[in-house]
């Protein structure tokens, strides 16, 4: 494994922490602190408790990850929102 290979794993946001912070429980029944990517902030991408998300991790430190997908709950729409209403211009 080469130095600069992350390991990516899937797991459930379980606790929101201050400064961004989220304790994750992985698909292992491993908890680990992450943080959210930038990525996700820029696009204004934001993890609630519950979320499926997945975590990058460096094999060096396995109890401290970056949140790079949320997953989009079962159901969910994926096409445009609602119709907006037509309003008459004058």
């Amino acid at each position: 494994m080469a130095k600069e290979d992350l390991v990516e794993f899937d797991g459930q946001i379980i606790e929101l922490l201050p400064e961004g912070r989220f304790r994750v429980r992985l698909e292992n029944d491993h908890e680990i602190l992450a943080y959210t990517a930038g990525r996700m902030k820029k696009n204004r991408i934001r993890s609630m408790v519950g979320d499926r998300v997945t975590v990058e991790m460096t094999p060096y430190d396995m109890d401290r990850g970056r949140i790079t997908y949320r997953h989009k709950p079962e159901g969910a729409r994926v096409g445009p929102g609602p119709a907006r209403p037509q309003f008459r211009r004058r």
